[in-house]
């Protein structure tokens, strides 16, 4: 994550003394009940505005409850560090969840909404007597820093989009659609209007994708851009998620499969993310992804192919197999224009184990990038620590709402 130096996220929020002392002796009680209070918040916001779970939130992580332990954690992490300053800054936190927002037009007034029927639950889970007039005024002091910050900090990320808060909706027209050989499926978009094309990007930035469901719904999710950008046009890669016993069928990837061809139009948001190399930059990078986390490094890679060959790049992959591998011909192909390339794959059918880093020569001063899932994250990066890679030279991905949370440190505010 790279912060513009004169950036809101920069500035550490202090809470009152008076404050402080509540929020210190309360915290214990909140974080207990945490959970509980969000998962009440949520059914409360939902029942007064259903237009907000059908339209905006992810439907398949509230049936799971991913968006609620998130929310959870954010409050949680954000109130231990106001008043235990000398905590990591929470900047990773708010940026991601800043820039999940954008993508999801989310603007002032609807912060409003959420403080409305979260402080009904915090009252309800821990009772009004509980809930005294000096601790109501001491959370609610916690929960407006922490919004407040996250609103400067979307005006700074839709500015710099060049658009108004909320405006970042764009209506595309499908180009063309590429069925890779591992089953996922490469959607290309240009703007409906010739006059006003897709904007560029940076390497490892995502798009929303609005896709009108048959009941009505309209259900946005993320995906990451794989090529380069900067001709008007913008492509994504979508793999169709089955369902199993513990999750449903992804909503929005089954429906883009089986619906979405050339000719078609989609509604797509414009780029966001920060998960993202720096282009300026001269030194190392080195791509690390499990199953469909190879996404963003696709991206990356059409880029380092077009304009920087020669920066030394490593390339690591794990999968379940070579055919399952996603987008495997194409970061061949990239990887064949750069000049000073490593490119390594671990597969569980060929027996080759779980992907080691220590097996591979890491080039000095290099900058991490890191995408998959839970499991697989906190292996490579426990790695990367074991081989005394400073975590700031680390950047990592996770397609759930809660990835941040894979900083052991974050942990013991959520008990």
């Amino acid at each position: 994550m790279r912060l513009a130096p004169d950036s809101t996220l920069n500035t550490v929020p202090e809470l009152e003394p008076e404050h402080a002392e509540v929020i210190r002796a309360t915290l214990p009680l909140v974080a207990a009940n945490i959970d509980q209070i969000t998962q009440l918040f949520y059914r409360k916001m939902f029942t007064a505005h259903p237009e907000l779970l059908r339209d905006r939130f992810n439907r398949g992580n509230q049936k799971q409850g991913g968006q609620s332990k998130a929310l959870a954690a954010s409050i949680a992490v954000f109130a231990t560090h106001l008043v235990d300053p000398a905590l990591p800054h929470p900047r990773e936190l708010l940026a991601r969840i800043g820039h999940k927002h954008v993508s999801l037009a989310v603007t002032e007034p609807e912060y409003r909404i959420v403080h409305e029927h979260l402080f009904a639950a915090i009252v309800e889970v821990l009772g009004a007597d509980v809930v005294s007039p000096q601790i109501a005024a001491a959370w609610d002091r916690v929960y407006w820093l922490m919004a407040k910050t996250l609103i400067d900090f979307e005006r700074e990320l839709y500015d710099q989009a060049g658009v108004e808060p909320g405006d970042v909706f764009r209506q595309t027209r499908v180009v063309e659609r590429i069925t890779d050989p591992s089953g996922v499926v490469t959607f290309a978009v240009e703007s409906v209007d010739p006059t006003r094309p897709l904007p560029g990007f940076v390497p490892g930035q995502y798009i929303s994708v609005g896709a009108r469901l048959p009941d009505g719904a309209r259900q946005l999710r993320q995906y990451s851009l794989v090529n380069r950008g900067g001709d008007g046009r913008l492509a994504f890669t979508v793999r169709a998620v089955p369902a199993d016993s513990d999750v449903p069928a992804g909503e929005v990837s089954n429906w883009l499969h089986d619906n979405i061809q050339p000719g078609d139009t989609l509604e797509i948001t414009l780029p966001f993310g920060d998960l993202t190399i720096d282009t300026e930059a001269e030194t190392p990078v080195v791509l690390i992804s499990a199953g469909i986390g190879v996404t963003p490094m696709a991206g990356i890679l059409e880029y380092l192919a077009a304009e920087t060959p020669t920066r030394r790049t490593v390339v690591l992959h794990a999968d379940r197999s070579s055919t399952s591998h996603p987008l495997r011909e194409t970061v061949a192909e990239l990887s064949r224009r750069l000049s000073d390339v490593y490119v390594r794959a671990w597969y569980e059918a060929d027996d080759h184990g779980l992907l080691d880093v220590t097996q591979v020569e890491l080039p000095e001063g290099a900058d991490y990038y890191l995408c998959g899932g839970t499991g697989f994250l906190q292996h490579v990066r426990a790695q990367l620590a074991a081989a005394g890679i400073p975590s700031d030279q680390v950047h990592f991905e996770l397609f759930a709402p809660n990835d941040w949370l894979l900083d052991a440190e974050q942990q013991p505010a959520m008990a």
